[in-house]
């Protein structure tokens, strides 16, 4: 495992998920519930895990709270009992200094690279935010990320990718705009940048089947999105990565794409599109709860949880795809990941 190319990993495409936060009723890290969640992810076929990021809660790295080094060193101690190698990506944030220093421990720890999030950028010029990536890049492979302005992002035009693009240590980028035309604009600056080595993945939780089904063509040049990094991918995950295998270079069909909005609607339910996606965290825990995976639908600010009507919204979704849950799989093994 030691000589693991997981550039080369990434090329292929993976199904890489958002690792969530697994809490107590009194808000402190549930470890051997921490730890199942990991054991399911590998169990259901996952490439890698995503820790860290937006779905693990950003406020983990609250001094009060403390949990960014102790989660990451669960999950990495869980891709290392795997048994095959896993691509191992945490999530960096804040100021150049934090996003520095959180590359630093994410090295340490043994990680491939780091997914970055440039929201504490989000009134930074377009310099600044280059300089920023690159100077991260330096210390770490970077995952580029696309994040929708609803959840904390901000619109990148294709000006900023084509130089994101021109940084030498960019392995990959997530695409998560929820926008068809954002996503043109980074696929158009991979290919113009002639940045082969650049994996495209995807993260538009609401548009996941024809993201992978969508041949994008410029200039006499074609690529594909080959994997996702996705928060939906926390939940009903063994089909998520078979999802990913029917999809791979696959033409779009009337079933692929019916399929393809059955996720969508699923995710809706989800992530709370309906409000705003005030309830995406807490629509992932649900899940995770109904499986047995989690305790509570428990997050580290006491504000976030359901909206009024998501849990009926999931209980849709659950009674309409039954095709798109993995129940059976994960009760066949809960005890033992749970140990």
């Amino acid at each position: 495992m030691n000589n693991f190319d997981f550039r080369s990993t990434l090329r292929h495409g993976i199904a890489i998920p958002a690792h969530p936060l697994a809490l107590t009723a009194q808000r402190k890290l549930d470890e051997r519930r921490q730890r199942a969640l990991a054991r399911y992810y590998i169990a259901a076929g996952v490439g890698g895990l995503a820790v860290g990021v937006h779905t693990t809660q950003f406020a983990i790295r609250d001094p009060r709270v403390g949990l960014f080094r102790p989660v990451l060193e669960l999950a990495k101690e869980e891709m290392d009992r795997a048994g095959r190698p896993l691509v191992c990506i945490g999530g960096i944030c804040g100021g150049t200094p934090q996003a520095v220093a959180e590359a630093e421990m994410l090295r340490d720890l043994g990680y491939h690279a780091g997914l970055l999030s440039l929201g504490a950028l989000r009134v930074g010029t377009e310099e600044e935010m280059i300089e920023h990536c690159r100077t991260v890049a330096q210390v770490l492979p970077v995952v580029g990320f696309y994040l929708q302005p609803s959840v904390g992002g901000r619109v990148l035009p294709y000006a900023f990718w084509r130089r994101f693009a021109e940084i030498e240590n960019i392995v990959a980028i997530k695409m998560a705009p929820f926008n068809r035309y954002q996503t043109l604009d980074v696929v158009r600056a991979v290919i113009e940048a002639g940045r082969d080595d650049i994996a495209l993945y995807t993260g538009n939780d609401d548009n996941i089947v024809a993201d992978f089904l969508t041949p994008y063509r410029y200039g006499g040049k074609e690529r594909r999105i080959i994997g996702g990094l996705l928060g939906h991918w926390s939940v009903w995950t063994q089909r998520a990565v078979e999802l990913l295998e029917k999809c791979r270079n696959a033409n779009a069909t009337p079933e692929l794409l019916r399929l393809g909005i059955e996720v969508t609607d699923s995710n809706a339910a989800f992530f709370d599109a309906a409000n705003a996606f005030h309830g995406c965290i807490a629509g992932l825990h649900e899940v995770l709860r109904r499986q047995g995976l989690l305790e509570g639908l428990w997050c580290l600010d006491e504000h976030e949880s359901l909206s009024l009507g998501q849990r009926e919204e999931i209980d849709r979704v659950y009674a309409a795809y039954p095709h798109l849950n993995d129940d059976v799989f994960v009760a066949e093994h809960r005890d033992e990941w749970m140990r």
